[in-house]
């Protein structure tokens, strides 16, 4: 059996590093993203390979069509296909609203909304011709209960929710799978710039008294993965009751 092809964008560190590396570690061939950190990327490109993965790292910013299109070109160049995109790559940019500048809330609806629809858009091409393929986008609780000082973060993610359900409606036909996930909070870079007050007030949400696990959340996405029969779903990870 072919072993599958998976791209994860913004892969080098936190969250996506840790899909990448459960996806390398299954033995897949992993397309490692990233825009600045190089040397992180690589690193994770060589712990994938001597896990019996397959990997390689690829700079592209994906806010930038043609970067977006020349790394799924490399893939398929190198490999053949595409089975699994996860969309990880994301940013904030946090400010109360009515004092976000334009720049702020552009940079913010670009990488965390525009990228992940350039992404999609490029690898359903090579999906739809081999009637497979399945799209997983990180969004965000902040996207389905909003969330003050974060407008654009929030919009972003709830944009990002629209965007997996009515690709599942249009690419349902050729058999191509689109979900997303809410991993909840991460104590990764992004997560830890969150005031402690933020923090708290996150922890006081949950059930069950405690943050979410990047182990975890990689492994949940690498199981939906697998699944055949499931499309246009957003799931929440941690214990906030939506």
């Amino acid at each position: 059996m072919p072993k599958r092809v998976v791209i994860v964008t913004g892969a080098s560190r936190g969250l996506g590093r840790e899909i990448a590396l459960h996806f390398g570690a299954s033995g897949c061939r992993v397309v490692i993203n990233y825009r600045e950190r190089e040397g992180d990327a690589r690193m994770v490109a060589e712990d994938i390979c001597r896990s019996g993965g397959d990997a390689f790292a690829v700079r592209a910013d994906v806010r930038r069509p043609d970067e977006v299109d020349s790394m799924v070109d490399k893939a398929l160049q190198r490999w053949g296909s595409i089975d699994v995109l996860v969309n990880n790559a994301g940013m904030t940019r946090d400010a109360l609203a009515v004092r976000m500048d334009e720049a702020d809330w552009d940079s913010v609806m670009d990488a965390n909304l525009k990228g992940p629809f350039l992404c999609m858009r490029a690898v359903t091409r090579a999906m739809i011709k081999e009637r497979s393929g399945h799209i997983i986008s990180i969004a965000s609780i902040a996207g389905t209960r909003g969330r003050e000082g974060q407008a654009n973060y929030a919009a972003s993610k709830a944009g990002l929710i629209g965007l997996t359900k009515a690709a599942a409606k249009e690419l349902g036909r050729s058999n191509v799978q689109v979900n997303c996930v809410l991993p909840g909070y991460l104590p990764t870079d992004m997560g830890a710039a969150a005031p402690e007050s933020v923090i708290a007030r996150v922890l006081a949400e949950t059930t069950l008294g405690r943050t979410s696990n990047t182990v975890e959340v990689a492994a949940f996405i690498h199981y939906l993965s697998f699944m055949k029969n499931v499309s246009g779903q957003v799931f929440n990870l941690d214990s906030r009751v939506l």
